[in-house]
């Protein structure tokens, strides 16, 4: 999932210094997942940024609503009535950055502005405990190397084995980080595999996976 943690408060805050009415927008994605833009969280970044303004004695109206997801046309089309309906000053965005960028292609008649700060595709190690397990390079080799990836696991995405900072079986970064290419090795060698790792790869080419620019996938078979 992607996950993302909001924004500290004053950044918010001065996001909307300027403005009386806005409409805060949730996602019912892989924020609520990790707790940082569901509906709980909606609501209560909403009655922090109206306590904090009313004590400013400068108080905003704010109507919350939260979708099912903010990377679908079909989603953000729901937007449509309450942005017909009412003068907002602004959208804010409680999604990770495909969310308020897909809300401004929709309406380009509104400021969007997002709330979250989007950190990486991971999953839980534990509750309220996040991890960083792929940077979606757009070619998937993790089966060379025990189902582990060094692009995103490394700190220097190296592709060859471990860099002369590890010991221990820790990075040099910081002992809390384990050598990814030392958990490959003991994968490899547990499953009777330590051949392949005799295999060089190339350096990792960003430019040819990203194709020039941005990436698209087309699926012909699902296209209306």
């Amino acid at each position: 999932m992607i996950v993302a943690e909001r924004k500290p408060i004053k950044e918010i805050l001065a996001m909307v210094a300027d403005f009386k009415k806005i409409l805060l927008v949730g996602c019912k994605g892989c924020v609520t997942v990790c707790n940082a833009g569901g509906t709980k969280e909606v609501g209560i970044l909403a009655s922090a940024l109206k306590i904090a303004r009313k004590k400013e004695g400068n108080p905003i109206e704010i109507d919350e609503m939260t979708l099912e997801r903010q990377c679908d046309p079909e989603y953000i089309d729901q937007l449509e009535e309450p942005l017909k309906n009412n003068n907002y000053d602004a959208v804010l965005s409680m999604a990770c950055s495909v969310g308020p960028q897909f809300i401004a292609r929709r309406y380009d008649n509104i400021l969007v502005y997002p709330t979250l700060n989007t950190c990486f595709m991971g999953g839980a190690l534990e509750h309220g405990v996040w991890a960083e397990f792929c940077q979606g390079c757009g070619n998937c080799i993790i089966h060379h190397f025990g189902g582990l990836c060094p692009i995103a696991r490394c700190s220097k995405s190296l592709m060859n084995g471990p860099c002369g900072g590890s010991a221990g079986g820790k990075c040099e970064v910081s002992p809390d980080i384990d050598c990814v290419w030392h958990l490959i090795y003991d994968r490899m060698k547990q499953l009777g595999k330590l051949d392949q790792l005799r295999e060089i790869f190339p350096i990792k080419d960003w430019s040819t996976s990203r194709d020039g620019g941005p990436r698209k996938i087309v699926r012909e078979d699902l296209k209306k």
